[in-house]
Formats: C-alpha cells, structure tokens, sequence
C-alpha cells in the first residue's frame, strides 16, 4: 500500500520519535481521517490505511527495528 512512503513521515515524525509520540501521532491521524467521519472519500479512507500501516509496524518494537535496519524489505 505505502511502499514508496516513509512511515515515519506517514505519522508527521522523526524517526528518533518515542513511542507516545508514535501512539499521539496515529491517534490524530486517525481520527482525522476515520472513514465514519469522511464517508464516501476514498483518499480519506486511503491516509487511514496508511496510517494505521504506519503504526502498525512502528509500535511493534521488533517490526520497527527491521523497518529502521532494512526498511520495508525488512517487512517480508
């Protein structure tokens, strides 16, 4: 979905961020862009999907450490 995006960048952050940020980063975004909130707009719905890629990798410390190491390919 993302690939060519920096999830770091995705969330608005640094990749030093700690993970409160992360957490605080995700949580406004998601909200944001909520398909409830933004019904029927497809590149609202697409930012959320990033978004929650995003965190799903950068608050895992395990993801997130393969992510910094090798970026997506180490996702695989």
């Amino acid at each position: 979905m993302s690939e060519n995006r920096d999830y770091y960048e995705i969330l608005g952050l640094g990749r030093g961020a700690s993970d409160e940020e992360i957490k605080k980063a995700y949580r406004t975004l998601a909200l944001k862009y909520h398909p409830d909130k933004n019904k029927g707009d497809e590149q609202a719905e697409s930012r959320f999907k990033e978004a929650a890629e995003a965190f799903e990798v950068l608050s895992d410390p395990e993801k997130r450490a393969a992510y910094d190491r090798y970026g997506v390919d180490g996702l695989r």
